[in-house]
């Protein structure tokens, strides 16, 4: 009887299943893996011939061959070290082949035998479950990770050995406990009372906050954009469960979560301008996520916009407008989750002293200018909700009082929310996102609501404008959310005339 053990491989975010078969047959000693492993998996021959030695089992002085199947998908990474070593122990009549039928195997071994965390644990559990697997062993540190998904019984274990002498009922493997809520609790060190003056910019914070948009600071240095837009998950409300889940499983493949059990709080990315493409958006060999991915169900911040290499933010086109990564190769196709919410800054001009409260600091051409910001597109900047141009702060309000604490301001973000989602439920083609940002094309002018003097205001604006199809829904989304904040069901003229305030790169900051 040739043994089978379960296990799986990431592709993406996703695990897929694979059969891990073992034989020990006659021939000449040798240690052969097939099925179309990369050179991670070729190298495992080594690390686990060497941990079941120091475990103390012989090696089986005959031909081993381990298959993984199916033979025809591109096995990446060392989590095939465990049930590889599984399976030649059942070969060998260490363990009983009947007993592996119900678990799922995933480790990276060393050479002593102990077993090192592995990515992707989260997805690993997950696709127990689907298979009907009631029993997932995986390296302690990864255990508490993947203890977040019902109906499989997570086992912790830190060795060879540890795992042979479960699977022979000697001594049971402890099963990994859930953490209490209590642990998924994270207090942001950022608060927006820090902030102090900047009135206009915090308010468009908090209307980025309450309906997800997509939101460019522009304005000098050192008058507070990063700052800004560092503190914007501060005011986010947490993750609900399915919403926390998909975070957590796109950092537990990414080898990122570094024993946090599940990630509540709105994760906030800030790349590098000198990132990459992949970096960004995510690579492909070997399978990882990008930034982008990160971000998901939170906020991905690119400070100092124009400096980001042209590519990789065309390249941000498709997940701000689909809410994930499609990437193709030749004998690969992975998609990312990518619905996040993209903050970003950027200088007015070359110098980076214009602003409309002091244009004579300025000493760059209007060329200088226009190419300057011709480094953005227009259909990138067509898929950012609002601009909004930051100036200096007076000196009254450096030495004044601290601002509005970000406690407060989620308050009404979150009751925002509520409204916009009670408005939204319900409505067909909308998805679980039940935030304005998220409302398809053509439902925008049926959902938010427009009394006719905003609808007459609207047409006015679009004719004086020249705004685009995809800029004119952005704008009457941001208008129904600062409608939500006040609490209005209708969207009237002031709600629009103060969302085309945060359209300033549309009228010309200069």
């Amino acid at each position: 009887m040739i043994p089978l053990v379960h296990t799986g491989m990431l592709i993406g975010v996703e695990a897929y299943p694979v059969a891990v078969e073992a034989e020990v047959g006659l021939g000449l000693p040798h240690f052969q893996i097939v099925g179309m492993g990369d050179r991670a998996v070729a190298e495992s021959r080594h690390r686990v011939k060497t941990a079941i030695t120091e475990s103390g089992f012989a090696w089986p002085q005959r031909r081993v061959t381990v298959n993984l199947a199916p033979a025809g998908l591109r096995k990446d990474g060392s989590a095939f070290d465990l049930p590889i070593a599984i399976g030649i122990l059942a070969a060998s009549d260490v363990v009983k082949p009947q007993v592996l039928g119900d678990y799922l195997f995933a480790g990276e071994l060393s050479l002593d035998g102990k077993l090192r965390p592995i990515p992707g644990a989260l997805s690993l559990a997950a696709t127990a479950r689907e298979l009907g697997i009631h029993n997932v062993v995986l390296p302690s540190e990864s255990a508490r990770e993947a203890s977040v998904i019902d109906g499989v019984a997570v086992l912790a274990c830190d060795s060879l050995r540890a795992v042979a002498e479960h699977l022979r009922g000697e001594r049971p493997l402890r099963v990994a406990e859930t953490p209490p809520p209590s642990a998924f609790r994270e207090v942001d060190p950022l608060d927006l009372s820090e902030v102090r003056g900047q009135d206009d910019a915090r308010f468009a914070l908090e209307v980025a906050a309450a309906g997800g948009h997509n939101l460019l600071l522009v304005g000098p240095p050192g008058t507070g954009k990063t700052m800004l837009a560092r503190r914007l998950p501060s005011v986010l409300p947490e993750l609900g469960f399915d919403e926390a889940l998909e975070s957590t499983r796109v950092w537990s493949a990414a080898g990122r979560l570094r024993g946090r059990p599940l990630i509540i709080r709105p994760p906030f990315c800030a790349p590098h301008h000198s990132v990459s493409d992949a970096g960004l958006i995510g690579a492909t060999n070997p399978p990882t996520p990008g930034e982008a991915s990160l971000a998901h169900r939170g906020v991905l911040f690119l400070d100092e916009l124009p400096e980001f290499r042209r590519n990789a933010l065309e390249s941000l086109r498709e997940p701000l407008e689909d809410g994930e990564i499609r990437l193709r190769r030749a004998h690969l196709a992975i998609t990312y989750p990518a619905r996040f919410q993209l903050v970003a800054t950027m200088n007015p001009c070359p110098c980076g002293r214009f602003s409309s409260a002091r244009p004579g600091q300025c000493t760059c051409d209007i060329e200088a200018v226009r190419r300057y910001r011709a480094r953005l597109s227009g259909p990138l900047l067509d898929r950012i909700d609002m601009h909004v141009e930051v100036g200096p702060v007076p000196q009254e309000a450096l030495l004044g009082p601290p601002g509005e604490a970000s406690a407060t301001v989620r308050e009404r973000v979150v009751a925002a929310r509520e409204r916009a989602a009670a408005r939204l439920q319900g409505v067909a083609g909308i998805g679980p996102m039940l935030v304005n940002a998220a409302v398809p094309p053509g439902l925008v002018r049926e959902v938010c609501c427009a009394s006719p003097e905003a609808q007459t205001y609207l047409a006015e604006l679009v004719a004086g404008w020249e705004l685009s199809a995809r800029a004119f829904d952005r704008l009457l989304r941001v208008a129904r959310t600062i409608a939500d904040l006040a609490d209005r069901p209708t969207l009237e003229v002031e709600d629009v005339i103060r969302a085309t305030g945060f359209r300033v790169l549309d009228q010309g900051l200069s």
